[in-house]
């Protein structure tokens, strides 16, 4: 028994919606011989350029170390972020050793003018004790020691050790460690972010390597949803009427996998389209306020051409890009308003032509919708299944998709909670399945203007 006037609350009836940054994850090769800590098959979150430049190294080779290509488009290209990067190359396994060679001493210093190399292996005759560190360029400055001339042993890094099953990694079985794409499923426990869009700039043009992307995107941690974005090689193929085929061939047809060709060029830097692609799609997302409900098709790309491998031109008009574009397959185009990304179709297409399926934007969107139901309401599992529960979940979720409506983000949206969805059976085995009628805005790729004479204005002739 309480003596006076008491109090108590209860839970408010409206579950505040849970969202988060669209995150980019990438897993390649970074010049970690650069960082004394260095991460190796663990994912790192960046936010920006010196963050992710101190946590991998970076050097202007996105050839060897694709993972500077990602750090270069998003954060000095788009400005987007966040990224997760996985490092798989190891200095320890993927390496050479380097004969001893003289190096003279200039201004003071000497230099070893190769990048790659791996500091802990100089061996200097003669000398026990020296600096080193890294200049711009990455090569290695020793400071220090005596002499005009030093005799120097090294290893330095071999990025082409790396192989595209290391990069598709695995469980280690002595360890139990992820390795490779498999730490994707370390992303969210360690950083509460989902890995939307997974990337590996160079090694996805293996259709290994893109199945198990794909496979990744489309269950991770067994509840979210992602989507994978690959390239079709520029260096095998290398005319557009063959790419297609090249797809097909490549088994690379899935609602959860993006496949573009060709590459991209800036200057004398050269990108995979995939990786511009993921910006677009991270800055689109930004821009509307986390819901990626807008196309990245026709958006600028930052290029001045688009290229093969070797650095061949490859120039496409609209019915060239088009005839890509209805083989599923994101391209370039420079046509109006300068380079753009240009398709609107995942890599299921044409054999898919389910709107949900089939269309980039709506297949964010509905990767989105997946991921917040996921997030905001796994507070309410184990919670007593009754009519306050199912009232807040539906209540909750008509007032979000509301709201969207409203903003032109979806064409409309409801809940419903049905009894023909929920039988005895189900209830008393803890299960109910609440029904969510979703309708995404589809992206107008097609725009006709009928034209035709009206006669009438011809009486003004005479007016």
């Amino acid at each position: 028994m309480e003596h006076g006037v008491t109090g108590r609350e209860n839970p408010t009836s409206v579950v505040a919606a849970s969202i988060a940054d669209m995150c980019a994850v990438y897993v390649g090769t970074a010049p970690v011989n650069m960082v004394k800590e260095r991460k190796i098959n663990e994912p790192v979150l960046c936010y920006s350029y010196d963050e992710a430049v101190q946590s991998m190294g970076y050097l202007k080779d996105f050839e060897n170390y694709t993972l500077c290509e990602a750090i270069d488009s998003h954060f000095s290209k788009f400005g987007s972020g966040p990224v997760v990067l996985i490092n798989v190359l190891d200095p320890a396994i993927h390496k050479e050793t380097i004969e001893t060679q003289a190096i003279k001493k200039v201004n003071e210093k000497f230099t070893i003018q190769k990048v790659g190399v791996i500091p802990e292996s100089i061996t200097i005759e003669g000398q026990t004790e020296f600096i080193c560190q890294f200049d711009d360029n990455g090569y290695l400055v020793i400071v220090g020691v005596t002499g005009d001339t030093i005799n120097v042993g090294y290893d330095i890094l071999k990025p082409s050790l790396v192989t595209d099953e290391q990069i598709i990694g695995g469980i280690d079985v002595s360890t139990g460690d992820e390795k490779g794409l498999e730490c994707i499923e370390n992303v969210f426990p360690k950083y509460r972010l989902i890995p939307d869009l997974i990337l590996a700039p160079k090694f996805s043009t293996s259709p290994a390597v893109a199945a198990v992307m794909e496979t990744k995107a489309s269950k991770i941690n067994g509840h979210f949803q992602g989507l994978a974005l690959a390239d079709i090689s520029t260096k095998t193929v290398k005319k557009y009427s063959d790419v297609p085929q090249k797809k097909e061939d490549g088994n690379l047809n899935s609602t959860f996998l993006v496949a573009s060709w060709p590459k991209v060029a800036l200057g004398n830097s050269k990108y995979h389209l995939s990786t511009q692609l993921a910006c677009i799609i991270q800055a689109l997302t930004k821009e509307n306020g986390g819901i990626p409900y807008k196309s990245p098709s026709n958006k600028s790309l930052k290029a001045d051409s688009a290229i093969l491998d070797d650095g061949t031109g490859v120039l496409l008009g609209p019915n060239k890009a088009n005839y890509l574009n209805s083989n599923g397959i994101v391209t370039a185009l420079n046509f109006i308003g300068g380079w753009k990304s240009w398709g609107n179709h995942t890599s299921c297409y044409p054999g898919v032509t389910d709107p949900k399926d089939m269309f980039i934007a709506s297949r964010l969107m509905f990767n989105y919708l997946n991921n917040y139901l996921v997030k905001t309401y796994w507070q309410k599992v184990d919670d007593p299944t009754n009519k306050i529960l199912i009232n807040t979940i539906t209540s909750s979720i008509n007032i979000e998709l509301n709201g969207m409506t409203n903003q032109g983000q979806i064409i409309g949206g409801r809940v419903e909670f049905r009894e023909e969805d929920n039988p005895m059976t189900s209830l008393l085995a803890g299960k109910i399945t609440i029904r969510v009628y979703f309708a995404t805005a589809l992206p107008a790729q097609e725009i006709c203007f009928l034209k035709e004479i009206d006669v009438k204005y011809y009486n003004s002739i005479f007016g």
